[in-house]
């Protein structure tokens, strides 16, 4: 009989984070002061962050103990199941084997709550009552309200209003678990305010609904601030899905070619690879990586490496980043998730010296496979996820022309039962196909005056 589904038990979730910081013979370069462009130390994260993350968020460590409390969280729904998408392989008929390890079955219905409840604990040790925060799509910020929820903590979240518009239903299960949500920009800071007086239509960026949760972070001493994605520390949470799925495909008697996901910031790229390229870099392994961006916001295939800011006003530090600019806003496309304007700063350092691999699909191309995955496997993938399943599927048909059997493992990062207003637009052909021009790649990037990089 096949095995279709490969499962852990809760004594097999991870009790540790993996820090791929250590092990990359390139260490990212330190992050600078907005204003001076001289490098800062934790204590300018003070004003934003509990201390234990910012801690997390600079060591070199390799290992980080993931607490009691939050692997009892965990516990919910984790370890999440991986399956073999036999499927899929037939609907192909590709001598690939493609496996995809699933992290719909959280309460939110993605991986982000991998991060929101170590992030709303930490920040429960530290006595903090609010918590601000972002959302593209919704996901992080129905994960957050969840986390926040579970240790008594006001959520307030500036959903980009884009996304508040097309996605109504992320909100009304943020508002069930407690939060407040603004559709971003609005009149509630200043920096929305800013914004709105350029363009009062602006339908919002990730970048812009972060400069209004950390003015409202930075302005009250009672509140703190979390970011889904980016950071070391949250692209570190994550690497609960990778070690897992390590044991799961060791129980499958398999080990991946490939591993691919989508990419916005990088926590659920890092999630699942990180793990995989610890085994490229202590054991030799020749594992690919792939990470799976938009063409309508391709900062990894298309952006440059230099310092900038994470949101669009320019409040917080600088990062190295692979970038288009901050003040770059993606078209209104459908992944939500996915409508950033830069990278990690591992990640990018990562891809800079050619240890991960990125490419960028079309909105159309990604729902074409989404379907073609709901009806050869049953699951409704979210629009970030059918990323990740277009260049499976590419690898997939690459390897049926080549005569190869090789082994591509998908971060399915969450399903899409709350975007089918995005699949009626596909099915009935009103969704349009969408790749950024040049001469607007070059018009974003000639707006920084951040610091380059040699």
């Amino acid at each position: 009989m096949k095995q279709r589904k490969i499962l852990l038990n809760e004594s097999e979730i991870p009790e540790k984070w993996y820090n791929i910081v250590h092990d990359m013979p390139n260490k990212p370069l330190p992050p600078l002061h907005p204003g001076t462009k001289e490098p800062i130390g934790p204590e300018a994260l003070a004003p934003l962050f509990p201390m234990e993350l910012i801690k997390q968020e600079v060591t070199t460590d390799k290992w980080v103990e993931i607490p009691e409390e939050v692997r009892d969280i965990y516990k919910i729904w984790r370890p999440t199941p991986m399956f073999r998408a036999y499927g899929l392989e037939k609907v192909l008929d590709t001598p690939a084997k493609i496996y995809y390890k699933y992290e719909g079955v959280s309460p939110s219905g993605s991986h982000k709550p991998n991060t929101a409840v170590a992030q709303a604990y930490y920040n429960k040790m530290e006595g903090v009552k609010r918590i601000t925060t972002e959302t593209g799509a919704g996901q992080w910020g129905s994960a957050l309200s969840f986390a926040c929820q579970h240790f008594g903590i006001e959520c307030e979240v500036y959903m980009v209003k884009i996304s508040y518009h097309q996605k109504p239903y992320r909100k009304v299960m943020m508002n069930t678990w407690g939060a407040q949500v603004h559709a971003s920009p609005t009149n509630l800071t200043e920096a929305g305010k800013k914004i709105l007086a350029q363009d009062p239509d602006s339908p919002g960026s990730l970048g812009i609904a972060i400069s209004e949760a950390v003015e409202r972070a930075a302005t009250d001493e009672n509140t703190k601030y979390a970011l889904g994605s980016v950071l070391n520390h949250v692209l570190m949470h994550q690497t609960v899905i990778g070690l897992e799925a390590i044991k799961q495909m060791e129980k499958a008697g398999d080990l991946p070619d490939i591993v691919v996901a989508p990419f916005g910031g990088g926590s659920n790229f890092a999630g699942i690879s990180f793990p995989f390229l610890r085994l490229n870099l202590e054991e030799g392994k020749n594992i690919r990586c792939i990470a799976s961006e938009p063409a309508s916001c391709p900062k990894l295939t298309r952006g440059v490496f230099r310092y900038d800011f994470g949101d669009t006003v320019g409040m917080t530090p600088l990062l190295p980043m692979y970038t288009l600019g901050h003040n770059f806003v993606p078209a209104p496309i459908h992944a939500g998730g996915l409508r950033y304007h830069g990278a990690g700063v591992v990640v990018s350092q990562l891809l800079k010296d050619k240890l991960i691999e990125a490419i960028a699909h079309d909105q159309l191309e990604c729902f074409e496979a989404g379907v073609a995955f709901a009806r050869a496997e049953g699951i409704i993938p979210a629009p970030e996820t059918n990323h990740a399943i277009a260049t499976a599927i590419r690898e997939a048909k690459r390897c049926k022309e080549e005569g190869k059997s090789e082994t591509i493992l998908i971060h399915l990062c969450g399903h899409g039962n709350f975007d089918l207003a995005a699949y009626e637009n596909y099915l009935s052909g009103n969704l349009e196909k969408h790749e950024i021009t040049s001469e607007e790649i070059e018009a974003a990037l000639a707006q920084l005056d951040t610091p380059t990089i040699p």
